[in-house]
């Protein structure tokens, strides 16, 4: 076989040989409803912190709000979560100042955090809160006809 075929040999098991890509650092948040006591917080952590990748799990009981941070996927830590058998979906709020319309009734929810509203696709339908056509020109400073309130 000789020099030759060992190097040979070698380069071809190198070719072969798959690199797996290292996933990235990411923050997984998610919305736990019914953290009502320390109990749930800590059996919320153990199970996440199980997940193989992540580095720190913090818990917001007030807000319900799980947050993970790791090299996680973030499929497989809504999967890990859901088995605390609660409802669980990721953490659906943005601040109002990220949506184009925040007052929308898609996008306003009660149960959000203040400062916070449901984020929502920009296509949303706006139709709900805009005013009607026929009120602003009602009102307006080019129509010789409109009311004089002012």
């Amino acid at each position: 076989m000789g020099v030759e075929g060992t190097m040979e040999y070698i380069s071809d098991f190198l070719k072969k040989r798959k690199r797996k890509k290292k996933k990235q650092m990411q923050t997984v948040a998610l919305r736990v409803a019914r953290i009502d006591c320390e109990g749930c917080e800590r059996k919320i952590k153990h199970i996440l912190s199980g997940v193989k990748g992540v580095k720190s799990v913090d818990v917001d009981v007030k807000l319900q709000k799980v947050t993970v941070m790791g090299y996680v996927d973030p499929k497989k830590v809504l999967e890990a979560a859901k088995s605390t058998k609660k409802k669980v979906e990721l953490w659906p709020y943005v601040p109002y100042t990220m949506v184009a319309n925040p007052y929308i009734s898609q996008a306003y929810d009660k149960k959000a955090p203040p400062n916070m509203v449901r984020k929502v696709p920009d296509t949303a339908t706006v139709n709900e809160t805009t005013v009607d056509d026929s009120y602003t020109i009602m009102f307006s400073d080019e129509n010789p006809n409109s009311c004089f309130i002012m």
